[in-house]
C-alpha cells in the first residue's frame, strides 16, 4: 500500500514537470498578459498610405507630387527593426507644375522605434536606395538615393494604427540633362516626404 502512495507520487510529480516543460515551449502570449505583451509578439508591420514628395531635382517645378507609400518592417526585439520602403508619385499638385514628371524609389535601412505614452510610439529611420525620374528628358534618369526619417504612430486596436510620418530624400541627377520644360537635374537636392496611412502588425 505504501508503494503504490509513493508511486502515485512520483507520477504526480513527472506529469506536472512535463506539462511546465511543454508549456514553455509553446509560443503564444501567455494568459492575461498585458497588451503591450501581446504587441510585442507581432513581429511584422506593413503600412500603406498616402505620400507627397518635393521636386527640387527639377528646376522649373513650382509644386510637387502626390502619390502612395507603402512599407514592410521585420522587428527584431522591441526597439529595432529594417525596413523596406517603396514609393510612387505621378499627381501635380497644382497646375502650375510644368511638365510630366513622376517619382519612384525604392529604399531599405534600420529602424528604431519605441512607445511614447498611451497609445501612442514613435520613430526614426535612415533609408538607402534609389530613386528613378520620369516623363522628362533627363538622362541618366536613375540616382542613388537616401535620407532620414520620423513619424509617430496611433494604436485603433492591437493589430491597427494610424501612422504619420515624414521623411527627407536626397538624390543627385546628371547637370547636364535638361527636361522638356528647360529645367535641369542639379546635384545633392533634398526632398520632403510626408505621408499618412494605416499600418498593420501581424
Amino acid at each position: 500500500m505504501k508503494r503504490i502512495f509513493l508511486l502515485s507520487i512520483l507520477a504526480l510529480f513527472g506529469a506536472a514537470f512535463i506539462s511546465l516543460a511543454a508549456e514553455g515551449q509553446v509560443l503564444r502570449p501567455r494568459k492575461g498578459a498585458t497588451p503591450e505583451e501581446e504587441q510585442s509578439s507581432y513581429k511584422w508591420e506593413a503600412y500603406a498610405g498616402f505620400g507627397y514628395t518635393s521636386l527640387n531635382q527639377l528646376n522649373q517645378s513650382r509644386s510637387g507630387l502626390m502619390g502612395v507609400e507603402a512599407s514592410i518592417t521585420r522587428d527584431f526585439g522591441k526597439y529595432f527593426g529594417l525596413t523596406a520602403d517603396g514609393a510612387f508619385y505621378k499627381y501635380a499638385v497644382s497646375n502650375g507644375n510644368p511638365g510630366t514628371p513622376s517619382v519612384d524609389m525604392v529604399l531599405f535601412g534600420p529602424e528604431l522605434h519605441a512607445d511614447l505614452f498611451g497609445r501612442t510610439s514613435g520613430f526614426v529611420h535612415a533609408l538607402l536606395g534609389g530613386e528613378h525620374l520620369g516623363g522628362e528628358n533627363v538622362t541618366p534618369n536613375l540616382s542613388f538615393a537616401g535620407g532620414f526619417g520620423v513619424g509617430l504612430e496611433y494604436s485603433l486596436k492591437k493589430r491597427l494604427a494610424v501612422r504619420v510620418g515624414g521623411d527627407y530624400i536626397g538624390q543627385a541627377f546628371t547637370l547636364s540633362g535638361y527636361s522638356k520644360t528647360n529645367g535641369y537635374s542639379p546635384h545633392r537636392t533634398w526632398d520632403a516626404r510626408p505621408s499618412i496611412g494605416v499600418a498593420y502588425k501581424f
